[in-house]
Order: C-alpha cells, then sequence, then structure tokens
C-alpha cells in the first residue's frame, strides 16, 4: 500500500516538474538571446573601428530581442515578479481579493492562450508568405512559434498559481 500511493503522490508531483522544466528551460533561452545581442553588438561596435561592420547585426539582435523577452515571461510569472497594486488590492476583505485574484488569474490563462493562438497564427501567416530578415534573409515564421510556446507556458503558471495561490512555483 506504501508503494502505491507513494507512486501516486510522485505522478501527481509529475505535472508540476515539467512545468518547472520548461520554465527553467525557457529562461536559458532569455538567457542566451540577452548574450547574444550583447555579443553581436559589443562585435559590431569594434569592428567598425575597423571600418568592417557587422553585416545582418541588427537582423540577429532583433531575434535574439524577441527571443530574451518572450522566453522570459513565463520566469517572471513564476516567481510573482510582475508588478501589482497592492495598495488597492489590500484595502479590499479577503473574501473580495481572493474573489478579485481569481478572476484576474483567469483573465491572464485567457489572455495569454489567446495570444499563444494568434502568435501561431501569425507564424502559419509569416511562414506561407516566406517572410526573412531584410539583411541576412532569415525566416522568421520560427519566432512566433517560439513567443507561442512561451505564452502557453506562461498561461499554465498561472494556471499552477491558481491552484497554489500564496507561493511562487520557483523561488528567485
Amino acid at each position: 500500500m506504501n508503494r502505491i500511493s507513494l507512486l501516486a503522490s510522485k505522478a501527481k508531483w509529475l505535472p508540476e516538474r515539467i512545468l518547472r522544466w520548461l520554465v527553467v528551460l525557457l529562461t536559458g533561452a532569455a538567457g542566451l538571446g540577452i548574450l547574444a545581442m550583447m555579443l553581436i553588438t559589443c562585435l559590431d561596435v569594434l569592428l567598425r573601428v575597423f571600418g568592417h561592420p557587422l553585416i545582418g547585426a541588427f537582423d540577429v539582435v532583433k531575434i535574439a530581442g524577441a527571443i530574451a523577452i518572450t522566453c522570459a515571461l513565463p520566469y517572471t510569472t513564476a516567481i510573482k515578479g510582475h508588478v501589482a497594486i497592492e495598495y488597492f488590492f489590500q484595502k479590499l476583505s479577503r473574501r473580495a481579493r481572493v474573489m478579485v485574484d481569481t478572476l484576474a488569474r483567469l483573465v491572464g490563462i485567457a489572455l495569454f492562450g489567446s495570444f499563444a493562438w494568434q502568435a501561431v497564427r501569425y507564424g502559419i501567416s509569416l511562414k506561407h508568405n516566406g517572410q526573412v530578415t531584410s539583411t541576412l534573409e532569415i525566416p522568421i515564421y520560427w519566432i512566433p512559434y517560439v513567443m507561442a510556446f512561451s505564452c502557453a507556458v506562461v498561461a499554465l503558471v498561472i494556471f499552477h498559481n491558481l491552484l497554489h495561490p500564496g507561493r511562487e512555483m520557483i523561488k528567485p
């Protein structure tokens, strides 16, 4: 009997562990995006001193910036690092705070779910049109897919926070 309950408790936590792993993975991608922006910008400035600017630096920095911003959202949501208006929130009764918090989280789930869906649609449109960057002609249809995945993870993190109020999913 103990073995069955142990397996059940491990299975119960598996979705949370997978979600944490996805958040950490996306945080790593955000960090790599920031690193890429720094390296490309520094290299471009250095090469400009010698009269040879880095061709396509703007394209790469733009893509890395989009990846960095989007992939950082799940981590920020997981540690509850977003700006909140606590002054007005604390003036409400406990029941009203629970209702407002629940409503805000449900709206957040719907909003980020919609963002994910629209990003997928936009990525399909970009692929269909053959859209590429202006200098290096890198296909960019995949960027909205990364954004969609990140927004879907944010929606899952908000859902997790809805089920586990009062605690962060990941400690900062």
